[in-house]
């Protein structure tokens, strides 16, 4: 209990402050503490109380509408016993108990009714951060921190000239890369009602609206949340790779596809001059990662390029329609160029069988024209191309040529948009719809026929099987690196083939270089990003994919292999790995080939989960400076590939702090991240949010290409003890998690993972290897995190950390420690993502779940909870606080208001828990009770997996 005490001191829970800002001395009707919990934020921030107490009060009348009274009361008792709980620094016991034994439907309604307010919470946090925005725009002072035009400012301030933005501009790269990991992923039917209240909430942001239309807004939310209340929140089965590729398209169609115009043109009002369309560009892995997914190979490689390109046409399509419907001049009125009337005539002869346009339309050419160029593009998305974008930059054939009259790639389509634009402004239309042409043609640039490459990642040890059957040497795996590496030169040298034909494990490896090499014909260079091989140990693993490809006869100069270096011990050895690589001869040839450029991507999940958060992002920090160094004495430009997750443990920070906090030259005009799950949602699910993520992102590579840290005489001194720091957390995380007895059957019994594993949240199995009571790790690291997020401990992130920080501490100092956390933004962003996740985390509330290990729990728990508190001192210590998140007012503010509210939907889960199991873990309705608990704690902790 003492133990308690202390670290809910430490928290900030029970404080005077607390107290008040809970309003407990406040009578309250329905929902209407949620006011009181904000009165003390500042004026700016005081529309996001409105329309937090607007959306709670219409939360609570749904909740009675559709619940009863009598319901309704339930859950504002429940509600008031979280707050006292954690007002009184209480244990979580008496909330535990009056929680027990809950009938079914009463739960599943009880974790609803929080859920459903987290959710309309999470909205009007986003919409705020909207109004934010416009605030900045409407003062006209100084810009927002972060835009394109605070950076460039910065930048012009600190003697950065104009030549050196060019040179920059025309190499910068941004590509956010989305990926299937779906922790947080939000049916298309909820999505629809959720972009339906941020509607209402934008229409309404600066207080504009009438009393008559406000109601009308209230009205439309209600029948959004009431009709949310109403669908189940998951598909009752488990999406495939189609629904996966569906899911995030709907992000880059009706989002990103929208936005990138306004992202262009805030970049060129900033700049003062136009910037290149290359500089932006979009990723994903869905479709493309074979990696632990026996459901992903050649076939759906076909199918989601395929249907990333009708998505993308039908978007192209729709535009179509709309400047359509704008460019009406008439030939009465206006001249229009020869050449657009040529290219409307041998268009006309090329679609005999497309739509005849009106007669009172004929005298419109720009009408015209578009419906033809609409009639094409539907022949491209249904697979009818031929060669008639190789007659040059026109796009339109000769009637008299013999061709298919779909595009054969965006050049042509481009050609033909293009020609609409020169006409107008030959002929006075640059106020005529110029505007929405521009914009068209931004997307065309950014987006093509393919609107995002698709990455392909496959295991090594897929690879090493396949070449083990094709060489008949079932041991080639486990032969000498060296005689593996000598053995793929000669392959790749033409000095030899495969012996045996492609058969068993080696043909759908195989079919995928050659499904590849067709694709490419099809879609072109851009459908493709890079091969990432997991599990990358070796020369030899890079190696492997340019010889599957060569014996597939799929032309392995088209591929960029990029290494993945997961676990600590991985990117240790990362730096003799390139090289090895750079030594081989036939591999510095192809790198010549391919502009001397290699890809390396860092994963930040498996090396945490590997040796703990600080020597992870140690490990990655001195590998890339490694490597930087290494390509420079090679001639070898090094691109680094981020695999970042949502949550801390995965490498979530804010992406503009761990730009600036990356080494010197790491950067370097190029930034390639994942995007993941609930990442995805949250930054990219709201167009506004989408443009400030993109201006954000683009802002922070501006600043760390060109106006990197300066070098620090300190750092020398910082980087040996952040040596020891990594060395000595390392050894304390795997103490417990990989060598403590009995620690795998207490994370199997203490968080909820059986029930994470029998989620139908994504297309890939959650384990590696089969085995109920395998180690961890076998799991992957995704429904590792998400299983310790779940029960309010986060021990992925801080575990090991306190230990190492505390000696850090005696050894050097509190005050030398916090030099490091204030002055080296590396240890900067480390701190503070330690200390958001200890913040959202519940020791008291840990305890629960803990209990349910048994015997285990007297062993484990201790340790854990004296780590978490150690965790704790260190970094109030360092920001000389005596509460967390102190210089994070809305950091903190978010999770306080949250907090009380998950806890009822915790402790309910842990009571599902133990009656399942006891019950014998049977798939009924426990189980999918259990599945909405699950939801609703992603939907209050967020930062989940």
């Amino acid at each position: 209990m003492e133990r308690e005490r202390a670290v809910d001191r430490r928290t900030g829970i029970g404080t005077a402050a607390a107290h008040t800002l809970l309003g407990m001395n406040t009578p309250a009707t329905p929902f209407e503490r949620l006011r009181l919990r904000m009165v003390d934020l500042p004026a700016i921030d005081q529309p996001l109380r409105e329309d937090v107490n607007r959306l709670g009060s219409l939360v609570g009348e749904v909740i009675a509408d559709q619940q009863g009274a009598a319901f309704f009361e339930q859950v504002e008792a429940l509600r008031r016993a979280a707050i006292l709980r954690r007002e009184s620094g209480q244990s979580a016991d008496a909330l535990a108990a009056s929680l027990s034994g809950q009938p079914l439907a009463d739960a599943e309604a009880l974790v609803r009714a929080f859920s459903t307010w987290f959710s309309a919470v999470n909205l009007a946090e986003r919409v705020h951060r909207i109004r934010r925005r416009r605030d900045y725009q409407k003062a006209g002072a100084a810009p927002q921190p972060g835009s394109l035009q605070a950076v460039l400012a910065e930048l012009r301030d600190g003697g950065v000239g104009r030549a050196a933005i060019d040179a920059l501009l025309a190499r910068l790269r941004v590509e956010p890369v989305f990926t299937a990991h779906p922790t947080e992923a939000v049916r298309r039917v909820l999505l629809d009602k959720e972009g339906a209240i941020v509607d209402c909430l934008l229409a309404d942001i600066d207080r504009s609206r009438t009393p008559d239309e406000r109601d009308a807004d209230r009205d439309r939310i209600r029948m959004a949340l009431t009709a949310a209340w109403q669908t189940a929140e998951n598909p009752p089965e488990r999406p495939t790779v189609a629904d996966e590729v569906e899911h995030v398209g709907y992000y880059l169609v009706e989002s990103l596809y929208r936005v990138v115009p306004a992202f262009f043109e805030a970049f060129e009002q900033a700049l003062g001059a136009p910037v290149p369309s290359g500089l932006l560009r979009f990723g994903t892995w869905v479709g493309g990662d074979m990696d632990g997914n026996p459901n992903v190979g050649a076939d759906t490689i076909e199918q989601a390029l395929a249907q990333q390109r009708r998505l993308l046409i039908a978007a192209y399509r729709r535009d179509l329609s709309r400047l359509t419907g704008l460019l009406s001049q008439s030939l009465e009125r206006i001249e229009v160029s020869a050449e657009l009337l040529q290219r409307i005539e041998a268009c006309t002869a090329l679609l005999p069988s497309a739509p005849r346009i009106k007669a009172r339309h004929r005298s419109m050419p720009y009408r015209q024209w578009l419906r033809l160029v609409s009639a094409r593009l539907a022949a491209t998305v249904n697979g009818v191309a031929g060669n008639t974008d190789a007659s040059g930059d026109a796009g339109v054939p000769a009637a008299s040529s013999r061709v298919d009259p779909g595009y054969a790639g965006p050049a042509g389509f481009r050609a033909d948009i293009q020609c609409v634009l020169d006409s107008l402004l030959a002929h006075r239309g640059e106020h005529a719809g110029a505007f929405e042409v521009r914009r068209l043609l931004r997307r065309i640039d950014t987006f093509g026929f393919h609107l995002a490459t698709l990455d392909l990642r496959q295991d090594s040890r897929a690879h090493d099987a396949a070449l083990a059957a094709l060489l008949s040497d079932p041991e080639f795996p486990h032969r000498p690196v060296d005689e593996r590496c000598g053995r793929l030169t000669v392959i790749l040298d033409g000095r030899a083939t495969a012996a045996a034909p492609a058969a068993g494990e080696a043909r759908p490896v195989l079919d995928v270089f050659r499904r590849r090499h067709v694709l490419l014909d099809r879609y072109g260079d851009a459908a493709f990003g890079p091969y990432i091989v997991s599990m990358s140990r070796s020369a030899a693993d890079v190696l492997a994919v340019l010889a599957l490809a060569t014996i597939a006869d799929s032309e392995p100069d088209t591929l960029d292999v990029a290494p993945l270096f997961e676990t600590v011990d991985d990117l240790q050895a990362a730096p003799e790995v390139l090289r090895a690589l750079f030594a081989v001869p036939c591999y510095r040839r192809h790198l010549t080939r391919r502009g001397d450029r290699q890809i390396v991507m860092l994963g930040y999940s498996d090396s945490a989960k590997d040796a703990g958060l600080p020597a992870s992002r140690w490990a990655i920090q001195r590998c890339q400076i490694a490597l930087l160094e290494i390509g420079r004495a090679a001639g070898i430009a090094i691109g680094f590939f981020h695999g970042r997750g949502g949550s801390a443990s995965r490498g979530g920070s804010r992406t503009e702090r761990a730009v600036m906090s990356a080494p010197r030259g790491s950067v370097d005009g190029r930034l390639r991240l994942t995007e993941q799950g609930e990442v995805i949602h949250r930054k990219y699910g709201i167009r506004a949010l989408a443009l400030r993520t993109l201006e954000q992102t683009t802002g922070a590579v501006l600043r760390a290409s060109l106006a990197p840290r300066p070098p620090e005489p300190r750092e020398a001194v910082w980087r040996e003890r952040m040596e020891r720091i990594a060395a000595e957390s390392r050894q304390a995380y795997r103490a417990l998690v990989h060598e403590r007895s009995g620690f795998v059957p207490y994370f199997r019994l203490a968080t909820p993972i059986d029930v994470i594993e029998r989620l139908k949240l994504g297309s890939r199995p959650a384990k590696r290897a089969a085995g109920g009571q395998a180690g961890v790790e076998s799991l992957r690291a995704i429904p590792w995190v998400f299983a310790w997020s779940q029960n309010r401990c986060g021990l992925t992130a801080w575990y090991g950390a306190g230990s190492a920080l505390a000696a850090a501490i005696a050894r050097d100092g509190v005050d030398a420690v916090a030099e490091m956390a204030r002055d080296w933004p590396f240890f900067a962003t480390l701190i503070d993502d330690l200390e958001m996740v200890l913040a959202k985390s519940d020791i008291g509330i840990f305890e629960q779940y803990s209990r349910l290990a048994g015997e285990l729990h007297e062993r484990l728990y201790p340790p854990i909870a004296d780590e978490f508190a150690r965790c704790c001192d260190a970094l109030l210590a360092l920001r000389g606080s005596d509460s967390l998140l102190t210089h994070d007012r809305r950091l903190a503010f978010s999770i306080r208001l949250r907090n009380p509210y998950v806890d009822p939907i915790s402790l309910l889960q842990v009571d599902l828990l133990r009656r399942w199991r006891e019950a014998g873990r049977p798939d009924d309705a426990l189980l999918h009770a259990l599945v909405v608990t699950v939801n609703g704690i992603s939907a209050g902790v967020q930062n989940t997996g």
